[in-house]
């Protein structure tokens, strides 16, 4: 009788610790809204940058755009590590 109460306690515990740190996360983690708010002004720019690129690639995949507009040549007086 002794083993299912451990048994018991155990999944109550463990059910409780899962449970605890679910709604930790939940309550701690900013929603996307809430970190590009946050952002340094030069971040945001570059994080819209991104995502325009990324939205040109996806309509150019679905054939919306043309291959030129999504393939821009790079500044070759820019090396590849600084960004872009």
């Amino acid at each position: 009788m002794s083993a299912n109460v451990a048994w018991g306690k155990f999944a109550l515990i463990t059910a409780g610790s899962i449970g605890l740190g679910y709604v930790l996360m939940r309550t701690t983690t900013p929603t996307e809204e809430e970190l590009y708010n946050r952002m340094a002004p030069d971040i945001r720019r570059k994080v819209d940058a991104m995502r325009a690129q990324r939205a040109r690639t996806e309509a150019a995949a679905r054939g919306e755009v043309s291959d030129a507009e999504v393939m821009q040549k790079p500044d070759p007086e820019k090396p590849n590590w600084a960004g872009r």
